[in-house]
């Protein structure tokens, strides 16, 4: 246990302090991180690849609380002290601001279709062209993300989805929702930012199974899809 207090904390001390502190060698330390990694830190590292991966999806939004009921989800028996532990181990952090917060990742290896749209967003009758995006709604239980589906005829939300956590299903719920909600014909314009949500894989499937002609805004036009849906 002593040995592993060192280890936990070598990155705010120095370790010889540490282990001064602790009344243990700086030798039996340095023979303690030489040994097998134990069943425990196997466990750990395991854990951390899944904290990473979901930090990652999240863009950075997963607090220890949530993040641990994630981890639930995936079948990991895990809970909050080992979470957290291992997030601070880390340096894995939420940095929280009520000015903005980041709901496109568009740092990934999916497809980009075209701006097939090119910001006309004047649409002669309902389902010729549907503009979707995601944004953020500040509560006192914490952020809210949204993610809305509009009629460029009518500007009409047709479509809408709500959640705590930043997920790829969101976008997908909405877009079901307008599906079921207009049954629209084949061959009109979906269009969005370049956002990993709306580039996946099982999004773009709905699409294609829909007969949707994607469209995504241009390298840099991050507002295309936000101006359509405020104009």
């Amino acid at each position: 246990m002593r040995f592993a207090f060192v280890e936990e904390h070598r990155s705010q001390l120095p370790v010889n302090r540490l282990c001064q502190i602790m009344s243990v060698s700086p030798r039996g330390y340095r023979a303690y991180r030489s040994r097998p990694m134990s069943r425990r830190q196997r466990k750990d590292l395991i854990v951390l690849a899944h904290i990473r991966e979901q930090f990652r999806l999240s863009l950075g939004s997963y607090g220890r609380p949530r993040m641990t009921e994630e981890l639930k989800e995936l079948g990991l028996g895990v809970g909050h002290r080992r979470v957290g532990r291992l997030m601070r181990q880390n340096g894995i952090s939420v940095v929280r601001t009520r000015k903005h917060k980041v709901t496109t990742d568009s740092n990934h290896k999916f497809n980009i279709a075209p701006n097939l749209l090119n910001r006309d967003f004047f649409a002669e009758k309902p389902n010729q062209k549907w503009v979707v995006d995601i944004s953020y709604i500040w509560t006192r239980e914490g952020w809210l993300y949204l993610a809305v589906v509009l009629d460029l005829h009518s500007r009409r939300v047709i479509g809408w989805a709500v959640s705590n956590r930043m997920k790829r299903d969101l976008a997908v719920r909405a877009l079901k929702m307008a599906i079921a909600f207009r049954s629209p014909p084949k061959g009109f314009i979906h269009h969005s930012d370049r956002g990993s949500q709306y580039c996946s894989h099982d999004y773009q499937k709905i699409l294609r199974k829909h007969g949707f002609k994607t469209s995504m805004s241009g390298k840099g036009n991050c507002y295309d899809c936000e101006y359509g849906i405020a104009a």
